[in-house]
């Protein structure tokens, strides 16, 4: 296969231990590219979920991805920055931590062709996440239990030669608390930004991709591996492109 050389390209909210996760998704989506610095934004491994039963939720594929991640350093000299979400907090202790290519944050400052982006998760900005876990974790279960349709659905669907379809972000997108909720997220994060003089932020935690302006401040976020299978990848002359597995994957199939 030949691999498309690009600059950066930006992950997050994987959610390794969870049985929604689409880790071998990414992995195919991994051994496409070559990169110079790959960005783990935040909730690549799922704490909550692997707390509760860490040996009966590890599969073969996860280890498959921490491979595949371990080549792209060795063999095409890969940066790896870690940054924490909140899924994955119990990094906190041992931040920041730099071991060979991987560097363990909390945050980071990504500078690229001029412009400076503050590179985040998104939970610490948003104040149910931070401040009131309990619900966070309350609000888990739900989201699992729609993730649960949503893997029904889409075994229907493909039984029937349909294609892949997220009725989750579907739902999420109907329900007008969710949509403010996700529109303050991306008008908080831009503001401090902007305060701080960046020109961008980057983040993930709402599981909504997005390339957006807010003034002349850039918003980006990667998404997830659970629903929209999405990443960030920024080309070498600069430009940032929204990844969607499933529109890639359906025009191989097509190609083919």
């Amino acid at each position: 296969m030949n691999r498309k050389k690009v600059s950066t390209v930006i992950i997050s909210d994987v959610h390794v231990g969870s049985e929604h996760s689409k880790v071998n998704e990414l992995i195919s989506f991994l051994h496409s590219i070559d990169c110079e610095k790959l960005i783990l934004n935040g909730d690549i491994l799922d704490g909550w979920k692997l707390h509760r039963n860490p040996f009966g939720r590890w599969k073969r594929e996860y280890t498959d991805l921490i491979k595949v991640i371990m080549k792209m350093m060795e063999k095409h000299n890969t940066r790896v920055i870690y940054v924490r979400g909140n899924h994955d907090s119990f990094l906190d202790s041992i931040l920041p931590l730099t071991l060979s290519s991987v560097s363990f944050v909390q945050d980071y400052i990504h500078v690229s062709h001029g412009r400076r982006y503050y590179v985040t998760h998104g939970d610490v900005f948003d104040h149910i996440s931070s401040r009131m876990v309990w619900l966070a974790k309350l609000g888990d279960y739900g989201y699992t239990f729609l993730l649960w349709i949503n893997k029904v659905l889409n075994a229907y669907r493909r039984k029937n030669g349909k294609p892949y379809c997220s009725f989750s972000q579907r739902i999420k997108h109907k329900v007008k608390s969710a949509v403010s909720y996700i529109s303050d997220f991306e008008r908080s994060l831009t503001e401090i930004a902007g305060r701080q003089h960046y020109d961008g932020v980057i983040c993930g935690h709402i599981h909504q991709p997005a390339d957006l302006w807010f003034g002349n401040v850039h918003y980006l976020n990667s998404g997830d591996w659970v629903e929209s299978l999405s990443a960030l990848v920024e080309r070498e002359d600069g430009i940032w492109e929204i990844y969607k597995y499933e529109e890639n994957y359906a025009k191989e199939i097509k190609a083919s």
